[in-house]
């Protein structure tokens, strides 16, 4: 196939076929050296670098613009300037790694927010900005412009809305926000790149989090409400921003098509399959790894999901003695059990000690979450699991028992089992199994989980691990569930919850033809046009994820 006509980049009106290289966290296995800087020029970090992107980088070169592809420009990193190293040489390392590996003809990039041009460009790579709705955005183009004096204005990010974190507001952009920006851009003659044009889903364990003064995990839905949605479906900001550019350049005639059909089923009653004590064996079939002090999840090579750290009392503790861990060791959430009995939550930066008490021999169980990992701005080594020896009173626990839990294993080829009748409380609490199974008597459609009353946990559908869900804190109180995770007519299908800490008196779930992305318990979070009429909680420091 000859090559395309080249095309002038200035005439892009959106630049929605640009690769973003790399987006997002890191693997978990870099750690595994804890002594590794990581986005720097380590020469440990640059050599897993130039190990993927020598395997990556050549199976895109055939599909760029030049080769006849559809790949018009790649990003060299992604928003550096907003981490704390601005390392140069690696900056440079990365430069040369993709232009011998791609060319020269290929154009090459940074983003950065306004506050990150200076550690984040380089020269040789051209230089983007990146921010949503903003009445500013002259003087954030004239920052562009000092790192990037010729060529077009370009908003690599522009945010059509924004992430969620647990246990915050819901957030939204209004259309005439986005829409006046938009067209403000497109009067500029800038080029621009929407982020998110369509909704997600951080199914499993893959939402990543942020450090702003606490750690705030990324809720499971990644719906920022976009002009398309989480589901799929377009929305009234996708016409709102078709009419803008229909000002602009022609667009393509037709109809859009309509939202996919949803399903409502339920309510279904759940039934306890058993404490995750109880499927120790299973969960870890090799055994656990002994060590004097707890091991992180790194050093054990559990890269997510759940680690049981366990260890026996040496003494007996009469009255309720404090039990933490220093230097706000716990990352990410702990779920405390004494000889089986559920004591309660630490929580990295927020809940910090418990009160135990327990015989001597009594077992200790420490069950840790990876909440998910750093994804922006100084997103440094975020290990997870106990980084410290807990302390009760003055004693610092040691001789610690590490049991990494292959949690979905468990889930998608062991149930159901048949465990000895242990006698449980009549108020269940503490890590637990729950599950049912039903049939789907329609057509099988898209629909939305709903754990109403449950606290905390994850949540499986015919062995997929759909992702977390914290009804107590919100915002999210559904869990998107694709049409095609679910069987057809004639087959049952199951659902298995992990719940962390209380189940309801009712243990019942719901699917609905509609989301709940904004708990009752908050105000929806709205983003204004006008700095001047912002929300005092809205994020100053500009970030895609």
């Amino acid at each position: 196939m000859a090559p395309k006509k080249p095309l002038c980049l200035p005439s892009l009106l959106l630049l929605l076929l640009t690769l973003l290289l790399p987006q997002g966290g890191l693997p978990a296995w870099l750690l595994r050296k804890p002594n590794i800087h990581l986005r720097t020029s380590d020469p440990d970090f640059l050599a897993a670098v130039d190990s993927w992107f020598k395997v990556l980088l050549p199976k895109i070169y055939p599909w760029l613009y030049h080769n006849g592809g559809n790949i018009i420009s790649i990003q060299v990193e992604n928003e550096y300037g907003s981490y704390r190293s601005c390392d140069f040489a690696y900056m440079k390392h990365l430069a040369g790694l993709f232009r011998a590996l791609l060319g020269d003809e290929i154009l090459l990039f940074t983003t950065d927010g306004p506050q990150g041009l200076r550690c984040g460009s380089l020269k040789g790579l051209y230089t983007t900005v990146d921010f949503g709705p903003a009445d500013n955005m002259t003087k954030i183009f004239a920052l562009q412009r000092e790192y990037e004096p010729h060529g077009p204005l370009v908003n690599s990010e522009y945010y059509t809305g924004w992430l969620d974190y647990w246990g915050q507001n819901h957030s939204t952009r209004s259309i005439i926000a986005v829409t006046r920006g938009l067209e403000k851009m497109l009067k500029l003659g800038a080029s621009v790149n929407m982020y998110m044009f369509h909704g997600g889903t951080n199914f499993g364990y893959w939402n990543g989090a942020d450090e702003k003064g606490h750690f705030l995990p990324i809720t499971t839905s990644y719906d920022y409400d976009a002009p398309i949605s989480e589901a799929g479906d377009v929305t009234f900001k996708l016409f709102a921003l078709r009419n803008v550019i229909s000002q602009f350049q022609e667009i393509p005639l037709g109809p859009l098509p309509p939202p996919s059909p949803k399903m409502m089923l339920g309510p279904l009653t759940l039934h306890l399959d058993g404490y995750l004590l109880d499927f120790l064996h299973l969960l870890c079939p090799q055994g656990p790894i002994h060590s004097i002090l707890p091991m992180t999840f790194e050093a054990v090579k559990q890269d997510r999901g759940f680690m049981l750290y366990r260890t026996y009392l040496t003494h007996t503790v009469f009255e309720p003695t404090q039990f933490w861990v220093p230097n706000n060791g716990i990352h990410d959430r702990a779920y405390v059990m004494v000889d089986g009995v559920f004591q309660g939550v630490l929580e990295r930066n927020t809940k910090h000690k418990l009160f135990l008490t327990g015989k001597m021999g009594a077992k200790l169980d420490v069950l840790l979450e990876n909440m998910g990992r750093l994804s922006f701005g100084s997103n440094y080594s975020d290990f997870k699991g106990l980084l410290q020896a807990p302390i009760l009173g003055q004693t610092i626990l040691t001789q610690w028992l590490m049991f990494p839990l292959k949690v979905d294993k468990l889930v998608k080829w062991s149930f159901p089992l048949q465990l000895l009748k242990n006698s449980h409380p009549q108020t269940p609490s503490g890590p637990i199994f729950y599950s049912t199974t039903f049939p789907i008597l329609d057509s099988v459609r898209d629909t939305f989980l709903f754990l109403p009353g449950w606290t905390k946990g994850q949540v499986w559908i015919n062995g997929f691990n759909l992702g977390r869900y914290w009804t107590k804190r919100g915002p999210q109180q559904t869990l998107y569930v694709p049409k095609p995770l679910l069987f057809p007519r004639g087959v049952l299908n199951k659902i298995t919850l992990l719940e962390l800490e209380n189940v309801p008196p009712q243990p019942q779930i719901q699917f609905l033809d509609s989301p709940i992305l904004n708990s009752t318990l908050h105000r929806t979070y709205i983003y204004s046009l006008s700095a001047d009429t912002r929300s005092d909680s809205e994020p100053m420091e500009l970030s895609g994820h």
